[in-house]
Order: C-alpha cells, then sequence, then structure tokens
C-alpha cells in the first residue's frame, strides 16, 4: 500500500505565505513526477506545479513567480511553498505521486485566502 499525506494548509490573509508538504511512505521504491493540483468549489481540479525525479518543473501560469515546488528524493516528499497568495487561490490542495504501479493521491488540504 502507499499512502500520500499532506501537510501545511490552513487560513491566511492576501500577500500573506503557506508552505504544504506532502509524504510519500509504504511500498514507494521510486516516485517519478510529484506535484500538486487543486480544485476550489464548483471548478474542475487544475494543476498548479509539477516537479520531475530530476528537478524539471512546470507551473501553471496563474502561479508562476509567486509558488515554487521542490521534492526530496530521498524522503519521497515533495513540498509546495506559497507566496504572495491571491484569494483566487482558496482551494482545496492535492499531491501526488506517479509510482511504478500508476498515480497515487493525497487527501487533500484546505487553503484559504482572505481578502
Amino acid at each position: 500500500q502507499v499512502q500520500l499525506v499532506e501537510s501545511g494548509g490552513g487560513l491566511v490573509q492576501a500577500g500573506g505565505s503557506l508552505s504544504l508538504s506532502c509524504a510519500a511512505s509504504g511500498r514507494v521504491f521510486v516516485t517519478n513526477d510529484m506535484g500538486w493540483y487543486r480544485q476550489a468549489p464548483g471548478k474542475q481540479r487544475e494543476l498548479v506545479a509539477a516537479i520531475s525525479r530530476g528537478g524539471t518543473t512546470n507551473y501553471a501560469d496563474s502561479v508562476k513567480g509567486r509558488f515554487t515546488i521542490s521534492r526530496d528524493n530521498a524522503k519521497n516528499t515533495v513540498d509546495l511553498q506559497m507566496n504572495s497568495l491571491k484569494p483566487e487561490d482558496t482551494a482545496v490542495y492535492y499531491c501526488y505521486a506517479d509510482l511504478y504501479a500508476g498515480r497515487y493521491w493525497g487527501q487533500g488540504t484546505q487553503v484559504t485566502v482572505s481578502s
């Protein structure tokens, strides 16, 4: 079994910062791509940021320059540093990891940005 556990969500004022972390455990072996999606009420889940095992990153246009994704291959963790947060960043954030058996998801963590 593989588990992804997220932490770090919460409530912050616009312009503030939050950091999300996600740790994969269990029969992980090797993680390929890892990243974060988010889903706001009434909207489809969208990719926020992704990072390959080699460190190549990809960001949604809406978060470029504000969010930074990083990972630790030895610990099977992926982090998302979110700065200059906006009310439109409010959503449930889900981490994922692409493993040998497919894509695994975390349970989601709420991020709320007040104006």
